[in-house]
């Protein structure tokens, strides 16, 4: 077994503590943004930018394997293949995954405006030819009946090709993102429509467990104590400063969190391994957020890596959301 089956099996037997909280790195924004989303290639003392190539891209996420800390590597499912062609889980005990479906909401194509338009149901990955038996399935509720049944419907086929595959899955639920539910009831509102989904199925068509928005301390509590046979994961949204990352982890954790899917806030970092390494010392409990922001950037300045923002300005929480309860 890997560290996420042996994790996993711990959290379903009761048996886990917040050593066992999982980390993974969402490298499937392939599916989204195309190539923007490999980030930037920053070259501060030359004051210019670019996206990174797709074999830097690659190779970035060698080392995140190689360094063999987080728990799950999500990607989409070209990318696992060179991942798979060039060994690249070979000597780790990381589990591979892969975006499942990629709704059109997801699409961020420069110029686009996917985003604000209704959530469509949409698959490009096919679920009998992934290279690995784990996968994310995404859904967005916006309060619209003809639309959300849509998507659980859509729901429904994908839940039936996953079982005669055997394939399980982790399921991602986004925020409203049309308007229709205001803005303070988001937490909740999506606390509903989780429960209410879920409520319809067995447990082995469930999700092995969530991928949500952070919408403030009293919404995920109250997801993660209404069923702790649920486990409650969170996302991380934009990339923000390295105090809101770990910030969000540690009070994901206190509200009852145990896992944690990350993207922008890895791929952006000064240096997504040393970021890696502070975030994995929160959820351990070895450093407090504001600690292990301090000890990322001495690291940094130790191996000669010029940051984006200096330690006090990268030491501020800018995310409304983590400010009431920020330490």
């Amino acid at each position: 077994m890997n560290r996420y089956e042996e994790k996993i099996a711990r959290m379903l037997a009761g048996q886990d503590d917040r050593t066992d909280f999982i980390l993974a790195d969402a490298k499937d924004s392939d599916m989204a943004a195309g190539i923007s989303a490999t980030g930037l290639r920053r070259d501060l003392r030359q004051g210019h930018s670019r996206f990174r190539t797709r074999r830097e891209y690659v190779d970035v996420i060698h080392g995140i394997l190689q360094q063999d800390i987080v728990d799950i590597m999500l990607t989409s499912a070209s990318i696992l293949e060179t991942l798979i062609a060039e060994d690249g889980f070979a000597g780790t005990r990381i589990q591979s995954a892969i975006r499942a479906n990629d709704t059109t909401d997801l699409w961020r194509g420069r110029g686009g405006s996917y985003q604000s338009q209704k959530s469509v149901p949409f698959r490009s990955a096919s679920l009998k030819k992934a290279q690995t038996s784990l996968g994310l399935y995404s859904m967005t509720f916006n309060g619209d009946a003809a639309q959300d049944s849509f998507a659980l419907e859509e729901f429904a086929r994908f839940r039936e090709e996953a079982g005669e595959s055997r394939f399980s899955y982790f399921l991602e639920v986004f925020n409203p993102n049309e308007g229709r539910i205001a803005q303070a009831d988001r937490g909740f509102y999506l606390n509903d429509m989780i429960v209410r989904c879920l409520a319809g199925l067995r447990r082995e068509e469930r999700p092995v467990f969530l991928k949500v928005p952070f919408n403030g301390a009293d919404a995920l509590s109250e997801l993660c104590a209404f069923d702790p046979s649920v486990i409650v994961g969170i996302m991380g949204g934009s990339s923000g400063t390295t105090r809101d990352c770990l910030e969000l982890i540690h009070q994901a954790q206190c509200c009852g969190a145990r896992a944690a899917l990350f993207g922008r806030k890895i791929v952006d970092a000064d240096d997504p391994l040393l970021l890696i390494e502070a975030m994995r010392s929160v959820t351990d409990g070895a450093l407090s957020a504001k600690e292990a922001t301090h000890l990322y950037h001495e690291k940094l300045g130790a191996q000669g890596v010029p940051p984006l923002r200096e330690a006090d300005l990268d030491s501020v929480v800018t995310e409304a959301v983590l400010l009431e309860h920020a330490a």
